[in-house]
């Protein structure tokens, strides 16, 4: 496609006006403190850190683990509702257990919720031999997903979160993790559950109760997974949906760890809002096309850009644009005809294309000469 390099460059700033619902809390100053030895608050879509605190320190996690591993099994393509026979090496697994027997009968999707309602250890080796084929190969498809997902300094050594050596993460790789699994309908329903009945395949009932007390608590609450171990301390891993916004909390080694983390939640959905930054584009909606059957052609983006926001940094977005001031035809529908970027305090946030809407044709022999005559 031919078109003129005349480019239309200007920045453009846009102070929003918007009314803002206060919430009270202990939280009235700038700066967070938190009991944690590690902490980390994550606006899950956009994945920006609210608040922090060592947030890259490498640290035992204790059963938040099973985070990863309840989203690399519903991941993995095995069949949740099949029934597969618990082993002996899924028996007898030390802390807390669902008291799995050898010989009985499950399905994956209901250990799942024992995995990760009641933190049952022996679940978390019944899952792995279930989905890997041995509990070795599926920690391996966990440090994999982990790696994918952008968790590169997190390392599994096992399914459960038990302590032992080269089993560490860190809050802001935590914090990622679950906000890759909270994407997952399944995961978020099983976390978000406040209590369950199972039946397993040989009619067995077992109740599970959530030990997430922020499900009782805290407005919103949609999970995720408590831990403890003598290395690792209290650890919790919260999340909470308001007004179209998650927001995932992440304490480590933190004694009050239900408390700290109801009032960092509060904080954040306090201070923060989530905005749609496409809505306040400011470019052209058409540009001329030549030597086409149609004077202009339609010009858009595709994507939408959330991004959460302090009161005061409404007015400190920029947009700036790179828009063709022509085109000529022929034009396709999808030609990329400009770019536009969104930036924070000049950190770029967004970056898209601009394309063309629709398909215009050359004009024909018969529409030039009327031009010609028309022109005279």
């Amino acid at each position: 496609m031919k078109m003129k390099r005349l480019m239309i460059l200007f920045t453009f700033s846009f102070l929003f006006i918007f009314s803002f619902n206060t919430i009270d809390n202990v939280f009235s100053f700038a700066s967070v403190s938190c009991l944690a030895k590690a902490m980390c608050v994550m606006e899950s879509e956009s994945k920006r850190v609210l608040y922090d605190k060592n947030l890259e320190e490498k640290l035992p996690m204790a059963s938040t683990t099973k985070i990863m591993t309840a989203i690399t099994a519903i991941e993995s393509g095995v069949d949740l509702d099949e029934p597969f026979e618990i082993s002996k090496k899924a028996v007898g697994i030390p802390g807390t257990s669902l008291y799995l027997k050898e010989g009985e009968h499950f399905t994956l999707r209901k250990l799942l919720y024992g995995l990760m309602l009641i933190s049952g250890n022996d679940a978390s080796v019944a899952i792995g031999e279930r989905v890997g084929n041995g509990v070795e190969h599926f920690i391996d498809m966990m440090n994999w997903k982990a790696k994918q997902i952008g968790a590169i300094n997190t390392h599994f050594e096992n399914t459960h979160g038990l302590d032992e050596k080269g089993h560490y993460t860190t809050a802001y790789d935590l914090a990622l993790i679950t906000s890759y699994a909270l994407r997952n309908d399944i995961f978020r329903e099983i976390v978000s559950t406040k209590s369950i009945q199972v039946t397993n395949e040989d009619g067995k009932i077992r109740y599970f109760n959530n030990k997430n007390k922020l499900l009782h608590s805290v407005n919103g609450a949609i999970g995720v997974k408590t831990g403890f171990t003598d290395d690792a301390g209290r650890c919790l891993v919260s999340a909470v949906e308001r007004d179209g916004m998650t927001v995932v909390c992440v304490v480590l080694n933190c004694g009050p760890m239900f408390e700290e983390s109801a009032c960092l939640l509060e904080k954040a959905f306090g201070d923060f809002r989530l905005y749609d930054l496409t809505k306040n584009y400011d470019y052209p909606e058409f540009i001329e096309v030549e030597d086409g059957r149609q004077e202009t052609v339609k010009i858009s983006t595709l994507k939408n850009f959330n991004y959460p926001l302090k009161k005061d940094e409404i007015d400190k977005i920029e947009y700036v644009y790179s828009v063709n001031e022509t085109v000529e035809a022929p034009v396709e529908k999808g030609d990329e005809i400009g770019e536009i970027r969104i930036f924070l305090d000049k950190e770029l946030l967004f970056s898209e294309k601009i394309f063309t809407m629709e398909d215009i044709r050359t004009k024909g022999i018969l529409q030039k000469i009327f031009d010609i005559i028309s022109g005279w």
